[in-house]
Protein backbone atom coordinates (compact mmCIF):
# COMPACT_ATOMS: atom_id res chain seq x y z
CA UNK A 1 0.00 0.00 0.00
CA UNK A 2 1.30 3.43 -0.92
CA UNK A 3 1.55 5.55 2.29
CA UNK A 4 2.03 8.67 0.18
CA UNK A 5 -1.60 8.47 -0.89
CA UNK A 6 -2.80 9.02 2.65
CA UNK A 7 -0.21 11.74 3.28
CA UNK A 8 -1.18 13.53 0.06
CA UNK A 9 -4.92 13.44 0.62
CA UNK A 10 -4.85 13.97 4.37
CA UNK A 11 -7.15 12.68 7.07
CA UNK A 12 -10.79 13.63 6.63
CA UNK A 13 -13.14 13.81 9.58
CA UNK A 14 -14.87 10.48 10.07
CA UNK A 15 -18.34 10.91 11.60
CA UNK A 16 -19.42 9.37 14.86
CA UNK A 17 -22.36 7.09 14.13
CA UNK A 18 -25.40 7.20 16.41
CA UNK A 19 -25.87 4.19 18.64
CA UNK A 20 -27.50 1.45 16.57
CA UNK A 21 -30.40 1.20 19.01
CA UNK A 22 -31.16 4.89 18.47
CA UNK A 23 -31.76 4.47 14.74
CA UNK A 24 -32.54 0.75 14.46
CA UNK A 25 -36.07 1.37 13.18
CA UNK A 26 -34.77 3.68 10.46
CA UNK A 27 -31.99 1.21 9.63
CA UNK A 28 -34.51 -1.61 9.23
CA UNK A 29 -36.79 0.53 7.06
CA UNK A 30 -34.06 1.80 4.74
CA UNK A 31 -32.66 -1.74 4.49
CA UNK A 32 -36.00 -2.93 3.13
CA UNK A 33 -36.31 0.07 0.80
CA UNK A 34 -32.87 -0.77 -0.58
CA UNK A 35 -33.98 -4.33 -1.27
CA UNK A 36 -36.83 -3.04 -3.43
CA UNK A 37 -34.44 -0.88 -5.46
CA UNK A 38 -31.86 -3.65 -5.65
CA UNK A 39 -34.44 -6.13 -6.91
CA UNK A 40 -35.40 -3.69 -9.67
CA UNK A 41 -31.77 -3.65 -10.80
CA UNK A 42 -31.67 -7.45 -10.53
CA UNK A 43 -34.74 -7.76 -12.75
CA UNK A 44 -33.20 -5.76 -15.61
CA UNK A 45 -29.52 -6.77 -15.43
CA UNK A 46 -27.89 -9.78 -17.10
CA UNK A 47 -26.36 -12.20 -14.61
CA UNK A 48 -22.78 -11.38 -13.62
CA UNK A 49 -20.60 -13.79 -11.63
CA UNK A 50 -20.91 -13.76 -7.84
CA UNK A 51 -24.11 -11.69 -8.11
CA UNK A 52 -22.11 -8.58 -9.04
CA UNK A 53 -25.11 -7.42 -11.08
CA UNK A 54 -27.24 -6.77 -7.99
CA UNK A 55 -25.40 -4.39 -5.58
CA UNK A 56 -25.75 -0.67 -5.13
CA UNK A 57 -22.83 1.76 -5.18
CA UNK A 58 -21.70 4.75 -3.13
CA UNK A 59 -22.38 7.99 -4.98
CA UNK A 60 -21.72 11.67 -4.27
CA UNK A 61 -25.28 11.94 -2.94
CA UNK A 62 -26.10 8.54 -1.47
CA UNK A 63 -26.56 5.06 -2.94
CA UNK A 64 -27.15 4.36 -6.62
CA UNK A 65 -27.92 1.43 -8.87
CA UNK A 66 -25.62 2.97 -11.50
CA UNK A 67 -26.80 2.76 -15.11
CA UNK A 68 -29.33 -0.06 -15.68
CA UNK A 69 -29.66 -1.19 -19.31
CA UNK A 70 -33.14 -0.93 -20.80
CA UNK A 71 -34.70 -0.79 -24.26
CA UNK A 72 -35.58 2.85 -23.55
CA UNK A 73 -31.87 3.60 -23.37
CA UNK A 74 -31.27 2.94 -19.70
CA UNK A 75 -32.09 4.38 -16.28
CA UNK A 76 -30.61 4.90 -12.83
CA UNK A 77 -32.20 4.91 -9.39
CA UNK A 78 -30.49 6.82 -6.61
CA UNK A 79 -31.14 7.27 -2.91
CA UNK A 80 -30.22 10.93 -2.55
CA UNK A 81 -29.35 11.13 1.14
CA UNK A 82 -28.27 14.77 0.82
CA UNK A 83 -31.65 16.12 -0.30
CA UNK A 84 -33.54 13.07 1.02
CA UNK A 85 -35.37 11.95 -2.07
CA UNK A 86 -35.46 8.93 -4.35
CA UNK A 87 -34.57 9.87 -7.93
CA UNK A 88 -35.14 7.82 -11.08
CA UNK A 89 -33.37 9.18 -14.15
CA UNK A 90 -33.58 8.01 -17.75
CA UNK A 91 -30.95 8.59 -20.41
CA UNK A 92 -33.55 10.54 -22.42
CA UNK A 93 -33.57 13.21 -19.71
CA UNK A 94 -36.77 12.20 -17.93
CA UNK A 95 -36.62 12.34 -14.12
CA UNK A 96 -39.14 11.25 -11.50
CA UNK A 97 -38.53 11.67 -7.78
CA UNK A 98 -40.29 11.61 -4.44
CA UNK A 99 -39.29 12.69 -0.95
CA UNK A 100 -37.71 10.25 1.48
CA UNK A 101 -39.47 10.60 4.80
CA UNK A 102 -41.15 8.41 7.36
CA UNK A 103 -43.34 6.11 5.28
CA UNK A 104 -44.13 2.43 5.31
CA UNK A 105 -42.31 -0.05 3.12
CA UNK A 106 -45.66 -0.66 1.41
CA UNK A 107 -46.00 3.03 0.52
CA UNK A 108 -42.38 3.22 -0.67
CA UNK A 109 -42.96 0.14 -2.84
CA UNK A 110 -46.11 1.66 -4.35
CA UNK A 111 -44.47 5.05 -5.01
CA UNK A 112 -41.47 3.40 -6.64
CA UNK A 113 -43.52 1.15 -8.91
CA UNK A 114 -45.79 4.02 -9.92
CA UNK A 115 -42.73 6.13 -10.72
CA UNK A 116 -41.36 3.40 -12.98
CA UNK A 117 -44.71 3.18 -14.76
CA UNK A 118 -44.67 6.95 -15.30
CA UNK A 119 -41.34 6.49 -17.07
CA UNK A 120 -42.69 3.57 -19.11
CA UNK A 121 -40.47 1.09 -17.27
CA UNK A 122 -43.05 -1.22 -15.65
CA UNK A 123 -41.24 -3.76 -13.49
CA UNK A 124 -42.24 -6.80 -11.47
CA UNK A 125 -39.98 -8.07 -8.69
CA UNK A 126 -40.04 -10.92 -6.18
CA UNK A 127 -42.07 -9.07 -3.52
CA UNK A 128 -40.45 -10.51 -0.40
CA UNK A 129 -37.25 -9.52 1.45
CA UNK A 130 -34.24 -11.85 1.35
CA UNK A 131 -31.40 -12.67 3.74
CA UNK A 132 -33.36 -11.65 6.83
CA UNK A 133 -34.94 -14.04 9.35
CA UNK A 134 -38.64 -14.85 9.49
CA UNK A 135 -41.26 -13.59 9.83
CA UNK A 136 -41.12 -12.16 6.33
CA UNK A 137 -43.63 -9.47 5.37
CA UNK A 138 -44.07 -8.92 1.61
CA UNK A 139 -43.16 -5.37 0.56
CA UNK A 140 -46.70 -4.43 -0.61
CA UNK A 141 -48.11 -5.43 2.80
CA UNK A 142 -45.43 -4.05 5.13
CA UNK A 143 -46.94 -1.30 7.25
CA UNK A 144 -44.64 -2.14 10.18
CA UNK A 145 -41.37 -0.59 9.02
CA UNK A 146 -41.93 3.11 8.45
CA UNK A 147 -39.19 5.18 10.13
CA UNK A 148 -36.80 7.66 8.53
CA UNK A 149 -34.39 9.74 10.59
CA UNK A 150 -32.77 12.15 8.10
CA UNK A 151 -29.81 13.02 10.32
CA UNK A 152 -28.94 9.39 11.12
CA UNK A 153 -29.14 8.36 7.46
CA UNK A 154 -26.99 11.25 6.34
CA UNK A 155 -24.33 10.44 8.96
CA UNK A 156 -24.40 6.79 7.89
CA UNK A 157 -23.92 7.74 4.24
CA UNK A 158 -21.06 10.08 5.16
CA UNK A 159 -19.36 7.20 6.99
CA UNK A 160 -19.82 5.04 3.87
CA UNK A 161 -17.98 7.62 1.76
CA UNK A 162 -14.94 7.36 4.04
CA UNK A 163 -15.06 3.58 4.13
CA UNK A 164 -15.45 3.47 0.35
CA UNK A 165 -12.29 5.57 -0.01
CA UNK A 166 -10.20 3.20 2.11
CA UNK A 167 -11.69 0.05 0.57
CA UNK A 168 -10.89 1.43 -2.89
CA UNK A 169 -7.30 2.12 -1.87
CA UNK A 170 -7.01 -1.41 -0.46
CA UNK A 171 -8.48 -2.84 -3.67
CA UNK A 172 -5.94 -0.99 -5.82
CA UNK A 173 -2.96 -3.05 -4.65
CA UNK A 174 -4.37 -6.35 -5.90
CA UNK A 175 -3.96 -7.31 -9.57
CA UNK A 176 -5.77 -10.63 -9.39
CA UNK A 177 -9.53 -10.97 -9.65
CA UNK A 178 -11.14 -8.52 -7.22
CA UNK A 179 -14.70 -7.29 -6.83
CA UNK A 180 -15.82 -3.69 -7.11
CA UNK A 181 -16.42 -1.93 -3.79
CA UNK A 182 -20.15 -2.46 -3.66
CA UNK A 183 -23.12 -2.32 -1.33
CA UNK A 184 -25.09 -5.53 -0.99
CA UNK A 185 -28.70 -4.79 -0.09
CA UNK A 186 -29.33 -8.37 1.07
CA UNK A 187 -27.22 -8.06 4.21
CA UNK A 188 -26.98 -4.25 3.96
CA UNK A 189 -23.19 -4.11 3.94
CA UNK A 190 -20.37 -2.51 1.96
CA UNK A 191 -17.85 -5.10 0.80
CA UNK A 192 -14.76 -5.82 -1.30
CA UNK A 193 -13.51 -9.32 -2.15
CA UNK A 194 -10.22 -10.72 -3.46
CA UNK A 195 -9.92 -14.10 -5.20
CA UNK A 196 -7.01 -16.53 -5.39
CA UNK A 197 -8.11 -17.89 -8.77
CA UNK A 198 -8.72 -21.40 -7.45
CA UNK A 199 -12.10 -23.09 -7.20
CA UNK A 200 -13.64 -23.52 -3.76
CA UNK A 201 -15.65 -26.38 -2.26
CA UNK A 202 -19.42 -26.16 -2.56
CA UNK A 203 -20.85 -23.61 -0.14
CA UNK A 204 -23.21 -25.18 2.44
CA UNK A 205 -25.85 -22.46 2.04
CA UNK A 206 -28.26 -21.93 4.92
CA UNK A 207 -28.56 -18.14 4.66
CA UNK A 208 -32.05 -17.08 5.85
CA UNK A 209 -34.49 -16.66 2.96
CA UNK A 210 -31.81 -17.00 0.30
CA UNK A 211 -31.63 -19.90 -2.15
CA UNK A 212 -28.62 -22.14 -1.57
CA UNK A 213 -27.69 -22.00 -5.27
CA UNK A 214 -27.13 -18.24 -4.96
CA UNK A 215 -24.53 -18.78 -2.23
CA UNK A 216 -22.98 -21.68 -4.12
CA UNK A 217 -22.40 -19.46 -7.15
CA UNK A 218 -21.23 -16.50 -5.07
CA UNK A 219 -18.64 -18.65 -3.27
CA UNK A 220 -17.60 -20.79 -6.24
CA UNK A 221 -13.98 -19.66 -5.93
CA UNK A 222 -11.54 -19.25 -3.06
CA UNK A 223 -11.68 -15.75 -1.58
CA UNK A 224 -10.78 -13.27 1.11
CA UNK A 225 -13.50 -10.73 1.82
CA UNK A 226 -13.90 -7.67 4.03
CA UNK A 227 -16.80 -5.35 4.65
CA UNK A 228 -18.76 -3.06 6.92
CA UNK A 229 -22.09 -3.50 8.71
CA UNK A 230 -23.95 -0.53 10.22
CA UNK A 231 -25.53 -2.77 12.86
CA UNK A 232 -25.86 -6.56 12.64
CA UNK A 233 -25.90 -9.11 15.45
CA UNK A 234 -23.17 -7.16 17.22
CA UNK A 235 -25.53 -4.31 18.05
CA UNK A 236 -23.09 -1.71 16.72
CA UNK A 237 -21.31 -0.73 13.51
CA UNK A 238 -18.31 -2.89 12.70
CA UNK A 239 -15.90 -4.03 10.02
CA UNK A 240 -15.56 -7.73 9.30
CA UNK A 241 -13.21 -10.02 7.38
CA UNK A 242 -13.35 -13.71 6.52
CA UNK A 243 -11.93 -16.32 4.17
CA UNK A 244 -13.75 -19.01 2.22
CA UNK A 245 -12.82 -21.74 2.59
CA UNK A 246 -11.21 -20.88 5.89
CA UNK A 247 -7.62 -22.22 5.90
CA UNK A 248 -6.00 -23.79 8.93
CA UNK A 249 -4.33 -21.14 11.05
CA UNK A 250 -6.53 -18.30 9.81
CA UNK A 251 -8.31 -17.53 13.07
CA UNK A 252 -5.17 -17.59 15.22
CA UNK A 253 -3.14 -14.99 13.30
CA UNK A 254 -2.02 -11.70 14.87
CA UNK A 255 -4.39 -9.15 13.37
CA UNK A 256 -3.94 -5.40 13.48
CA UNK A 257 -4.97 -3.19 15.13
CA UNK A 258 -4.93 -4.77 18.56
CA UNK A 259 -8.65 -3.99 19.03
CA UNK A 260 -9.56 -6.49 16.29
CA UNK A 261 -10.61 -9.97 17.34
CA UNK A 262 -11.98 -13.22 15.94
CA UNK A 263 -15.70 -13.73 16.60
CA UNK A 264 -16.20 -17.47 17.03
CA UNK A 265 -19.97 -17.45 16.45
CA UNK A 266 -19.75 -15.40 13.25
CA UNK A 267 -16.55 -17.07 12.07
CA UNK A 268 -15.07 -13.70 11.12
CA UNK A 269 -12.59 -11.12 12.31
CA UNK A 270 -14.28 -8.02 13.73
CA UNK A 271 -13.13 -4.44 14.24
CA UNK A 272 -15.65 -2.04 15.72
CA UNK A 273 -16.23 1.22 13.85
CA UNK A 274 -15.70 3.23 17.03
CA UNK A 275 -12.23 1.70 17.42
CA UNK A 276 -11.30 3.04 13.99
CA UNK A 277 -12.58 6.59 14.31
CA UNK A 278 -11.13 7.03 17.79
CA UNK A 279 -7.58 6.68 16.47
CA UNK A 280 -5.31 9.45 15.21
CA UNK A 281 -5.32 8.01 11.69
CA UNK A 282 -8.58 6.13 10.94
CA UNK A 283 -7.58 5.44 7.32
CA UNK A 284 -4.34 3.75 8.36
CA UNK A 285 -6.05 1.83 11.16
CA UNK A 286 -8.66 0.41 8.79
CA UNK A 287 -5.99 -0.42 6.20
CA UNK A 288 -4.09 -2.37 8.87
CA UNK A 289 -7.18 -4.46 9.49
CA UNK A 290 -7.84 -5.06 5.79
CA UNK A 291 -4.24 -5.97 4.99
CA UNK A 292 -3.57 -8.17 8.02
CA UNK A 293 -6.79 -10.18 7.62
CA UNK A 294 -6.06 -10.63 3.90
CA UNK A 295 -2.59 -11.91 4.75
CA UNK A 296 -4.08 -14.30 7.29
CA UNK A 297 -6.07 -15.83 4.45
CA UNK A 298 -3.50 -15.63 1.65
CA UNK A 299 -0.50 -16.90 3.61
CA UNK A 300 -2.29 -19.78 5.32
CA UNK A 301 -4.03 -20.85 2.10
CA UNK A 302 -0.78 -20.46 0.14
CA UNK A 303 -2.08 -18.06 -2.50
CA UNK A 304 0.31 -17.23 -5.33
CA UNK A 305 0.94 -13.77 -3.98
CA UNK A 306 3.68 -12.92 -6.47
CA UNK A 307 1.13 -13.20 -9.28
CA UNK A 308 -1.74 -11.53 -7.42
CA UNK A 309 -0.25 -8.53 -5.63
CA UNK A 310 1.12 -5.31 -7.07
CA UNK A 311 4.81 -4.92 -6.35
CA UNK A 312 6.13 -1.51 -5.32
Amino acid sequence: MNPNYIKKHGQSSWPELPATADWQETLDTVHLWSQIIGKIRLEHMPWINHSWHVPLYISSRGLTTSQIPHTSGGFEIEFNFSDHCLEIRQTNGEIVSFKLQSMSVADFYLKTMESLKDLDIPTQIYPKPVEIPDPIIPFPADQTHKSYDEKAVQIFWTALTHIHRVFTLFRSSFIGKVSPVHFFWGAFDLAVTRFSGRKAPKHPGGIPNCADWVMEEAYSHELSSAGFWPGSELGEAAFYAYAYPEPDGFRTESIKPEEAYFHEQLGEYILHYKDVINTTHPDKTLLQFLESTYLAAAVNAQWDRAELEKNG
